[in-house]
């Protein structure tokens, strides 16, 4: 005779999306289903902690600029304005492109924190790893760095921490003293970051940010210089309204320079110019504020591109490089 069967464990009641807790990945599901974690609501975690989004910074103040400084940008910082003000103990909180060591964050000895931009995000969304490093950053003990960690899939990102009416105006510097503190000196420092500091040092491209124009920064390289422009507009839009430009003549920023691609970065794209060694960030105000006029008139154009406009607008595609 067969043997008979065990009955039948009563399944556990389904429980809400909302309420199941996390747990080990072959542990079974808390929703009683009978899975692994992994298998069952694991699986949705997974994929919601690593899914892209592909503008971060959308919805923040001057998110032509948190790109620029995300990308393009060695040395600079912001003050940042948080929502509801600053909590007790934390004089302020800026934002930098880059710290010592990497560090996500830094809590200072005088309880002021600074948030690091340029680091690697674990959520496929750098706008909540941000969020989570500043959260911790605001009650890390003073003088302590907040180190890197998988951020959860749930949780709050910038836009809900930042005050986004605040001024957002980007401070471009030509090193990385900015991580001492003005009291301290550069010899004070710890022999680490001392050493991180020199070759931080080194390695900064001089970089200005354009005042005429939005989000445009020039940079200087040893065999040319160039100007790197973040700009709003919908990528095709763009790419037709340049594609206008360049087959017209215009797109260039005056004698000797090029419009040479574009970069594309956080969502948005940015167009880059090729300049001579000896024009400088002053000598392209005026031809940026020129161009940014003729943008405009193309950007408003709605007549089909023109069979050399495609061809221009397809050699502007082929230079196009994809930073993130």
């Amino acid at each position: 005779m067969a043997k008979k069967r065990p009955a039948a464990k009563t399944a556990k009641p389904q429980l809400e999306n909302g309420e199941i807790p996390v747990v080990g990945a072959r542990e079974p599901c808390p929703c009683g289903s009978g899975r692994r974690y992994k298998a069952c609501h694991g699986a949705a975690a997974s994929h919601a902690s690593t899914e892209h989004v592909q503008r971060p910074f959308e919805g923040l103040p001057a998110e032509c600029d948190w790109v620029a400084l995300r990308e393009l940008v060695p040395a600079a910082t912001i003050p940042l304005t948080l929502k509801g003000g600053l909590p007790e103990g934390v004089p302020s909180v800026t934002l930098v492109t880059v710290l010592p060591l990497a560090w996500p964050a830094l809590r200072r000895e005088d309880g002021s924190v600074l948030l690091g931009l340029q680091n690697d995000s674990t959520t496929g969304d750098l706008a909540r790893d941000m969020a989570d490093t500043l959260e911790r950053a605001l009650v890390a003990e003073p003088g302590t760095p907040v180190p890197a960690r998988r951020v959860p899939a749930e949780g709050p990102r910038l836009q809900d921490l930042l005050d986004l009416d605040g001024v957002f105006e980007p401070v471009v510097h030509t090193g990385f003293e900015f991580w001492i503190p003005e009291a301290e000196s550069a010899q004070s420092a710890s022999p680490e970051i001392a050493a991180s500091l020199e070759r931080a040092n080194a390695a900064a491209i001089p970089t200005v940010k354009l005042t005429g124009v939005d989000a445009a920064y020039w940079c200087e390289t040893p065999d040319k210089n160039h100007l790197r422009w973040v700009m709003p507009h919908p990528e095709e839009k763009l790419l037709d309204a340049l594609a206008r430009l360049h087959a017209a003549g215009t797109s260039s920023l005056g004698e000797g320079t090029k419009l040479v691609g574009s970069f594309r970065a956080h969502g948005l794209v940015v167009p880059v110019w090729d300049l001579p060694t000896g024009v400088s960030a002053e000598d392209v105000e005026k031809p940026a504020a020129e161009f940014a006029e003729r943008l405009a008139a193309a950007l408003s154009a709605d007549a089909p591109l023109t069979a050399e406009e495609r061809r221009a607008r397809g050699g502007l595609t082929n230079r196009q490089i994809t930073l993130s």
